[in-house]
């Protein structure tokens, strides 16, 4: 019986077809830690929106099929808690991955208000520090957050946090303006214009990766428009104008 030779073109269709039917598994990954705090303990510092912008931002990354979230909201966010859910988030990640803290609530000079303590910025920045992926980032909807790049524990800190950690900040205002909400809304102006962007209305070139300059442009004058000029999201950080901030 003769033997049968597939032609060369056949054998590469057939190569082909069987590479594109088995699912990558190297495919990036995307790992969200959103924090949002309303009900501080007692009345007097009570907010309105945050575990609304908090959620809100959950719920705009678990339409991402490569995204892993994880929601701590009022007393769930205890200082421990979140310190904890940020070192694991940030121990998962590999280089290519999208690494994200999302915080709302109350902001200080030189760090987050959770709901027992201070996250101070010199705690993210090392936590961050270790993070293996290129793509980290944080996106803070809080009263004077634009402080967080001006902080000297997070300019100046020794050892090796500021030349490694390589961290996005996108901050809802300067560092002596408020975030400002409405009663129309249920996010405050920056977490509304955010997660607009987020799902796909900062996409300019419409290729379904949001890059960092994109995400700013969409954000910035949106926030600007709704607040009456009064309110100017900053972003600041050692980072390519393309760094993709989300990938659909």
């Amino acid at each position: 019986m003769p033997t049968f030779k597939m032609p060369k073109v056949v054998k590469s269709l057939l190569l082909w077809l069987v590479l594109l039917a088995v699912p990558l598994q190297g495919e990036a990954k995307t790992y969200l830690l959103s924090v949002g705090i309303s009900d501080y303990p007692g009345s007097q510092n009570d907010l309105r929106l945050p575990h609304n912008d908090a959620t809100t931002m959950q719920w705009v990354y678990q339409q991402n099929k490569y995204a892993q979230t994880k929601l701590l909201i009022n007393s769930q966010a205890k200082l421990a808690i979140v310190k904890a859910a940020l070192r694991n988030m940030v121990a998962k990640a590999t280089a290519n991955d999208i690494v994200v803290l999302f915080f709302s609530g109350h902001g200080v000079p030189g760090g987050f208000v959770c709901y027992d303590g201070i996250l101070s910025y010199g705690s993210i920045y090392s936590a961050m520090a270790v993070c293996k992926s290129r793509n980290k980032m944080i996106f803070a909807d809080a009263c004077f957050a634009g402080a967080m790049r001006q902080n000297r524990n997070t300019r100046h800190q020794g050892g090796g946090v500021r030349k490694n950690s390589n961290v996005m900040l996108f901050l809802s205002c300067r560092g002596n303006e408020v975030s400002i909400e409405s009663r129309k809304l249920t996010n405050g102006f920056f977490t509304y214009a955010l997660q607009h962007g987020l799902r796909g209305g900062a996409d300019a070139n419409h290729n379904r990766i949001i890059t960092a300059k994109e995400l700013f442009d969409y954000v910035s004058a949106r926030v600007k428009r709704m607040s009456g000029n009064q309110q100017h999201p900053v972003m600041w950080g050692r980072f390519p104008d393309n760094m993709p901030v989300m990938r659909w």
